[in-house]
């Protein structure tokens, strides 16, 4: 079907359909797979206003996170990684595991802020402590790495080894980095942390 505006422009309006905003539960899943800005500009950049508003007017936090990424890396409009850095850390401060996880990950390895390995341990540890599989993982790498405090151990290996893993080879890394984890602890600790609930 295609009509003539008033501009005199011809307008296939099958070709255009209007991008409903997205479900709290939508977009959480997508931030949690990392697929977040990919989706925003699969939309073409449509809802970008009201992605704006949620972030800013309303202060959702998994808004937020949304909004500080999108400007972080310039997606659909001008970048702005100070701006975008300071919505990530508004959307960590109200508990939003994955900007936990990633302004933790962004310390550790140095990524639009200068490193601060005491932050990225911080940021990283208390995603991990809210059931965020990614920070769990990551957590128990930065350990490995000498990160953290062999106090840090048992509580790790706890998290990690109780998460459900559907994906076969993110599970293999799971079980291979517990082993490692595990080969610096000693067997009532690892005894400890299987059998907490």
């Amino acid at each position: 079907m295609t009509s003539t505006p008033a501009s005199g422009l011809t307008v296939d309006s099958g070709a255009l359909q209007a991008v409903p905003l997205y479900r709290q539960d939508e977009l959480l899943n997508w931030i949690e797979q990392g697929r977040h800005l990919q989706q925003v500009k699969q939309d073409r950049c449509q809802l970008t206003q009201d992605i704006e508003v949620r972030a800013e007017v309303m202060k959702i936090p998994s808004y937020q996170f949304l909004w500080g990424d999108m400007l972080a890396w310039g997606v659909c409009i001008k970048p702005n990684a100070e701006l975008g850095v300071k919505f990530m850390w508004d959307a960590a401060n109200q508990g939003l595991a994955p900007a936990l996880e990633q302004l933790g990950r962004y310390y550790w390895k140095g990524t639009l802020v200068q490193k601060d390995l005491l932050k990225a341990e911080t940021l990283m540890r208390e995603a991990a402590s809210l059931g965020f599989q990614r920070a769990q993982i990551e957590w128990v790498e930065m350990l490995l790495q000498g990160m953290g405090s062999p106090l840090d151990y048992e509580e790790a290996y706890h998290w990690l080894h109780s998460t459900v893993i559907g994906d076969k080879a993110l599970h293999q890394k799971a079980t291979g980095l517990l082993s490692r984890l595990g080969n610096r602890m000693p067997a009532n600790a690892i005894a400890r942390a299987k059998a907490m609930h």
